[in-house]
C-alpha cells in the first residue's frame, strides 16, 4: 500500500514533535548529570553546561565520603517506599472495588466524601498536632508511611473508573452464580484484571513515598530513620553551612567544598533508581492511563 504525500506529511511532523518533546525531558538530565560532575569553579565562572569545563569527581567522592550513612538512607527509602506502596495499593484497591459495586448502601455519600478530600484537608498544624500527640507516630518508621501518602483519593477515583468501566459487569454476575463471593471475586477476578491500573497507582505512589523529605523534616529526629532524601537535603545544607565557615577562614579551602556540584550530584543520585525502573514499568503505565483516566 502505497501512503499519500499528505499522510508522509503528517508522519514528518508528529515524529518531530515527539522528538522535541522527548529532547525537552531528556536534556535536563543530562545537563544535571554533566554539571555534577564539572568543578565547582567552572560552574561559578562559567555555568550550567552539556560540555564540562573542568571535569571533577568531587562532588560524588563527598558523598562516598558518607558511604554507610547514604546505603543506610537508600535502604530506609527503599523499606518504606515498598511498605507504604503495598498498603496504597491495598487499601485503594479495595476501596474502589466497594465503590464499583452498584448495589453497595450509601455509595454516593461515599463517593462524595472521597471526592471531598481532594478539595479540602485539616491543614498543616492540625495534622502535625494529631500525628505527633494522638498516634504518636514521632521518631517511627510510622511517621514516613502514614501521613499524606497512604491512601489517596485521587488513586481510589482512578481504580474505581478503571474498575466500572474496564471490567464487564456479566462477568462479576457470573462469579456470583457459581457461588464466588465479593470477598472472593476480589483476589481472584478484579485483582489480576486491573493489573494496568495498579501498576500505574503504585508508580505514582512509589514516586510520592521515594521523594517525600517533609515528612522526615516534620517528624523525624534521629539519623538512624533518615531516608535518602532527607539525608540529601542535610548534606546540602551540611555543605552549606561548611561553604561559610570557609569562607570565614580561608578562600583555599572553600574551593574545595563542592557545594554547587555536589547539589547536581545529590539530585542525580535520587533520580537513579527511578529511571532504571520506570522502563519495566512502561507499558503498563500507559495502559492505565488510558483505561483508566480517560474512560468515564
Amino acid at each position: 500500500m502505497i501512503k499519500s504525500k499528505s499522510y508522509r506529511r503528517y508522519q514528518i511532523i508528529i515524529n518531530g514533535i515527539m522528538i522535541l518533546i522527548t529532547l525537552i525531558m531528556v536534556l535536563p538530565l543530562v545537563l544535571l548529570f554533566m554539571s555534577s560532575i564539572s568543578s565547582d569553579a567552572s560552574l561559578l565562572v562559567n555555568g550550567y553546561s552539556f560540555f564540562p569545563k573542568e571535569f571533577s569527581l568531587d562532588a560524588y567522592r563527598y558523598i562516598l565520603a558518607n558511604g554507610g550513612t547514604l546505603f543506610r538512607a537508600y535502604g530506609m527509602t527503599i523499606l518504606v517506599t515498598v511498605i507504604g506502596t503495598g498498603l496504597n495499593l491495598l487499601l485503594s484497591a479495595s476501596m474502589a472495588y466497594a465503590l464499583s459495586v452498584k448495589k453497595l448502601p450509601f455509595r454516593n455519600i461515599i463517593s462524595f466524601y472521597v471526592f471531598f478530600t481532594m478539595l479540602f484537608n485539616g491543614g498543616l498544624v492540625p495534622s502535625y498536632l494529631m500525628w505527633s500527640n494522638v498516634f504518636h507516630i514521632k521518631n517511627t518508621i510510622w511517621a514516613l508511611i502514614l501521613p499524606n501518602f497512604l491512601l489517596s483519593a485521587m488513586n481510589v477515583i482512578l481504580v474505581r473508573t478503571f474498575f466500572t468501566t474496564s471490567i464487564p459487569e456479566p462477568l462479576y454476575e457470573a462469579a456470583k452464580i457459581d457461588g464466588a463471593s465479593y470477598f472472593y471475586i476480589f483476589p481472584k477476578i478484579v485483582l489480576p484484571m486491573g493489573k494496568p491500573i495498579l501498576v500505574t497507582v503504585g508508580l505514582f505512589t512509589g514516586l510520592s513515598y521515594w521523594n517525600d523529605w517533609t515528612n522526615g523534616l516534620y517528624y523525624i529526629n534521629e539519623s538512624k530513620l533518615y531516608t535518602v532524601q532527607l539525608l540529601l537535603n542535610k548534606m546540602i545544607q551540611n555543605a552549606q553551612a561548611l561553604q561559610v565557615n570557609a569562607s570565614a577562614s580561608s578562600a583555599n579551602t572553600l574551593m574545595k567544598i563542592p557545594t554547587v556540584s555536589v547539589r547536581m550530584a545529590i539530585a542525580f543520585v535520587a533520580l537513579l533508581p527511578i529511571l532504571v525502573i520506570y522502563p519495566f514499568l512502561q507499558k503498563y503505565f500507559a495502559e492505565g492511563i488510558a483505561l483508566g483516566a480517560v474512560k468515564g
